[in-house]
């Protein structure tokens, strides 16, 4: 059995880790307008966070599920100092000649509700995601072709309702009619199934090429492998 690369070794993991954690934060400030498409709505973050879960799959699928986590947990922090900066600068009196505390407020400071809708929806997606994905490559012994794109889609689906859900009731819960949160979380998930749907030839592509580039196509046996997300990062 070929020893894999060490983290260090690694070409693009610390790359990708980059992109993801600019998605997230991106999808976290441009969440606060909601965006209406015929009849669909949903929070404008939708447009680039689908990315993150793009990205999640190609971690898992290359890397394995604890060196995802490790990137999960990276984004989950970074998150978080995005939000206290935000409050931080909120809260510093404005300069008398600069007038728009107020439009400030109202895209950053708000968000207090829609940071710990984001980051709750996140931490319950971005898991459920790379365990379904991890749990299937094992199952399908690390197939390609139509298994790989089936276990993409597959944990896609699960991860993304699971993140529609959380976000939606945290962060519009009273604010919404019942109808209309029902209507805006069906809509932020079907947007964001379909997204992956229509990603997955090009997602399954670029992580094929990163397991070339890598020497890295990993397979998390259950026997190795530490589903606990609040384990040690480097743990098996």
């Amino acid at each position: 059995m070929t020893e894999e690369p060490k983290e260090k070794d690694l070409k693009l993991y610390n790359v990708f880790t980059g992109l993801f954690v600019a998605s997230l934060i991106l999808a976290n400030v441009t969440s606060s307008k909601l965006v209406a498409l015929g009849p669909l709505v949903f929070p404008g973050g939708v447009v680039i966070f689908p990315l993150s879960f793009i990205f999640n799959d190609i971690f898992t699928e290359t890397y394995g599920y604890a060196r995802s986590r490790k990137i999960i947990w990276t984004g989950f922090a970074c998150q978080i100092l995005a939000a206290i900066t935000y409050s931080v600068v909120g809260a510093l009196p404005a300069a008398d000649f600069w007038p728009h505390q107020d439009a400030y407020m109202l895209i950053l400071g708000a968000v207090p509700r829609i940071v710990l809708a984001s980051i709750s929806a996140y931490f319950c997606g971005e898991f459920a995601n790379s365990f379904v994905l991890s749990k299937m490559k094992y199952w399908s012994g690390g197939r390609r072709g139509l298994s790989q794109a089936w276990r993409f889609v597959a944990s896609t689906i699960v991860g993304e309702g699971l993140d529609s859900v959380v976000f939606m009731v945290i962060a519009f819960a009273g604010a919404l009619s019942g109808p209309e949160l029902v209507q805006t979380t069906l809509s932020l998930y079907v947007f964001k199934v379909a997204y992956e749907v229509l990603a997955t030839p090009l997602s399954t592509r670029v992580a094929n090429w990163v397991k070339r580039v890598e020497g890295v196509d990993h397979i998390d046996r259950p026997d190795e492998t530490n589903y606990n997300p609040l384990a040690a990062a480097t743990g098996r």
